[in-house]
């Protein structure tokens, strides 16, 4: 899309719009880009992300962006060795905490969204950074006491410095307060002085930093405190120094995750962009359209984006179906023009993954290309009349029309003679609709009035006027082209009927039978519409009256299926109730073998025709989770279920292509494999196995995580821990500990240096964890 059209159309305006939904300077930046696709596929994965947002902003749940900066030009300067501010590293761990919240409250929505959860999918935590920057720099700004024990050192020696300062100073403001200007202690040059007059400077002496706009104030730093000053300006180059090598780590810290944080960035972007586009819909109360790629639009209620929702008058508008071509007739102020921008801002806004102010099940095309000759581009530089600067527009469009292009004219052949004008209206309707294009064109011309009745392509309309109140209703009538309403006009303003009358016989009969034509094609027009909107709600009424039925019929079913489930789990309760009664009569009857020598396979048999007695009192049959025919591949262990004795068994072993031997009960038989079905794969189980100590039934594990743990309690977890794998015989474990900021790594480090089991230590390969692990050899 080029830029001219984009702002003859007012597409700016409504990107000004999208830009303030966006929660967050890098969802304003993407919004401020955006511009419409020509890909159908790239614009339905717009159009999806926007309805997900859409659905996510129905649940009232506001997303929390909260607290994201645009940090990408810190982290550029952390990559090549730069310093950053406090400030800085503060937004830096700001931000991986907003991407924080952001990932768990779009995984913790209960609705399918696949775009949302599988962008913050890829969002890395980076919980120790956060945790290492918040260590160090408090919410303000500034960087904590308990950053490192030296700037805690240095910090108290200057507290110590600054009191022992302002006592020398106290005792000067109330021993020689009638040599000071003020008694109080103040600071010029980042050295504390005091306020004395001009004729005692000799008799306080020191040196004199300041003075005062009348100069009978000097600001002077007596002897006694200079060197206590001179200490103090001392500790304070240190703390600057402590406080530059704490940035400077974290700094370095922060370009070691800088891809993490880049692409944490990106997907934040993103996903406020996204919702930015679904908050702007849901302003304009919008729908999502139906992307095609045949040029069919069709809208219902469509409204033009820019104006007030209560002041817009709604409009149907259908093309590229029945028809490739609108033309509208009637006067100004009608409303032609307005309808010309809602349709092609509507195409932009789809294009560009924005919803469109209509009613749901709207649909809107993909065009290569849209063009807008609207309004009076007149150029004086170039000294162009209105005519010649429309036709300048129009032989630059009819350069690059195809059928996938949407060409909007607005008051066609307009500014030269109206019969000229008429005809070459006509003659470039005609060329572009020969090429298939999608055309909407306002015009005043009579002549065009009967165009859209010898095209096929092309269809009528007109904007409605109502007579009664002289005022446009701005309502597009399809079909119908516009009628001359000036006699009716001229008659209501007062305008003798003799003069109306004698006006009415200058027109030709022609006009007089167009002008009958279209007043009944308007008043038919109203009678269907009329029609329509009783038969749809009749239609509504219906839909409902089924829906309702469907629910009940359904919940008859629920009702069925419960009473059967019942019925069925009592019958088997009796059945099992008798199976347990029988089992213990033929357990006794085998205890009498004098007196029952029936053989292993008549139990079987009997036991069976009991099995086969059991009624089915399903009244539907269960479906096999398997196919009783299936050919799949068995396996010693597997459950199965021989067909021909409806008894469960395991497979033993295969014994050809086609049998198997299966044990069922006490039995080993061969069986063919069309008699088994399948039932389950025996579950394995796999555990990581772990090292027994000598002599006990102690595990122990090849590896201890320390994370988290307090500094004396690691130490004394790290120490049991190596005197058990000692025992185990192990030559080698691994201690997690994190990267963290040192401390338990170093506390780590030391243990192994005293330690008489442990031969060496190192730290972790890039497989076994980094600088996060150390490796003991043991002895």
């Amino acid at each position: 899309m080029n830029e001219r059209i984009l702002r003859v159309l007012d597409f700016q305006k409504v990107i000004d719009r999208l830009i303030q939904h966006a929660g967050t300077s890098l969802g304003k930046d993407l919004a401020s880009k955006l511009k419409p696709s020509t890909n159908l596929e790239e614009v339905n994965q717009l159009q999806e992300e926007t309805d997900e947002a859409a659905l996510v902003i129905r649940l009232n749940v506001p997303v929390p962006l909260g607290g994201i900066f645009d940090i990408r030009e810190s982290l550029k300067r952390a990559v090549i060795g730069g310093v950053l501010s406090t400030s800085e590293c503060l937004d830096i761990a700001n931000t991986i905490y907003g991407g924080r919240q952001v990932k768990d409250f779009v995984e913790g929505l209960d609705e399918e969204l696949p775009i949302l959860k599988g962008l913050v999918e890829s969002i890395t935590p980076l919980r120790d950074l956060e945790l290492e920057i918040k260590s160090c720099i408090d919410d303000h700004g500034h960087v904590m006491d308990s950053a490192t024990e030296k700037l805690r050192g240095i910090r108290s020696s200057i507290r110590t410095h600054e009191s022992r300062v302002r006592e020398k100073l106290e005792s000067y403001t109330r021993t020689k307060s009638n040599m000071l200007s003020d008694a109080i202690i103040t600071i010029r040059n980042d050295r504390y002085v005091i306020p004395v007059k001009h004729e005692y400077r000799g008799a306080i002496g020191g040196i004199v930093h300041d003075q005062s706009a009348s100069g009978q104030t000097l600001f002077m730093e007596p002897k006694a405190v200079v060197d206590l000053n001179n200490q103090l300006q001392e500790l304070y180059a240190r703390e600057k120094q402590e406080i530059e090598r704490i940035l400077r780590e974290l700094s370095h810290r922060i370009a070691e995750d800088e891809g993490f944080l880049s692409e944490n960035i990106r997907i934040l972007a993103s996903i406020d962009f996204i919702f930015a586009r679904a908050n702007l819909g849901r302003a304009m109360k919008a729908a999502r359209p139906a992307m095609n790629d045949q040029g069919i639009i069709k809208m219902q209620q469509a409204r033009h984006p820019l104006i007030n929702i209560e002041d817009v008058v709604a409009n149907d508008i259908e093309i590229g179906r029945d028809y490739t071509t609108i033309v509208i007739t009637g006067p100004n102020t009608g409303g032609k023009t307005v309808t010309l921008k809602m349709v092609g801002l509507c195409t932009l806004m789809a294009q560009s993954g924005l919803q469109v102010p209509a009613l749901d099940g709207c649909e809107m095309a993909v065009f290569e290309h849209v063009f807008a000759d609207i309004g009076d581009e007149q150029s004086i530089e170039q000294n162009l009349s209105t005519f010649s600067s429309h036709m300048t527009n129009i032989v630059d469009i009819l350069k690059h029309v195809d059928d996938r292009t949407l060409v909007l004219f607005d008051e066609l052949g307009a500014g030269t003679d109206p019969q000229e004008g008429a005809a070459l209206a006509m003659a470039i309707l005609d060329e572009v609709v020969s090429r298939r294009a999608r055309v909407i064109a306002t015009t005043h011309y009579p002549e065009l009035k009967a165009y859209g009745y010898n095209r096929e392509d092309v269809i009528n309309a007109s904007m409605e006027f109502d007579v009664q109140t002289l005022q446009p209703t701005y309502r597009l009538l399809i079909g119908v082209p516009g009628r001359s309403n000036a006699f009716d006009i001229s008659k209501r303003l007062g305008l003798d009927e003799f003069i109306i009358d004698r006006a009415k016989s200058h027109v030709g009969i022609d006009s007089k039978n167009v002008e009958n034509m279209i007043a009944a094609l308007e008043k038919s027009k109203v009678q269907a519409e009329k029609e329509y909107e009783e038969a749809h709600k009749i239609l509504l009424e219906s839909e409902e009256l089924r829906k309702e039925m469907e629910e009940e019929w359904q919940r008859f079913e629920d009702k069925r299926e419960a009473l059967y489930k019942k019925a069925e789990e009592k019958a088997e309760k009796a059945i099992s109730k008798a199976r347990e009664e029988a089992e213990i009569i033929v357990s006794e009857i085998r205890k009498m073998k004098t007196d029952a020598k029936m053989k292993e396979h008549e139990w079987i048999e009997a036991k069976k025709l009991f099995d086969d007695a059991q009624p089915n009192l399903s009244s539907k049959p269960k479906e096999s989770k398997r196919n009783t025919t299936s050919k799949e591949e068995l396996s010693p262990g597997d459950e199965i279920k021989l067909l021909t004795v409806n008894q469960n068994g395991t497979v033993i072993e295969k014994v050809n292509e086609k049998e198997y031997l299966v044990q069922v009960g006490i039995m080993k038989v061969k069986v063919k494999r069309n008699d088994l079905q399948l039932i389950g794969k025996p579950k394995q189980t796999f555990q990581k196995p772990l090292a027994t100590v000598k002599g006990s039934n102690y595990h122990v594990p090849l590896e201890l995580d320390l994370r988290g743990e307090r500094f004396e309690d690691a130490l004394l977890k790290l120490e049991k821990y190596v005197d058990d794998a000692v025992l185990a015989g192990y030559p080698k474990v691994f201690i997690i500990h994190g990267k963290g900021t040192g401390a338990l790594r170093k506390g780590v480090q030391d243990f192994v240096k005293k330690h008489p089991s442990i031969a060496s230590s190192r730290q972790g390969a890039a497989g076994e964890g980094g600088s996060g692990v150390t490796v003991l050899e043991l002895r």
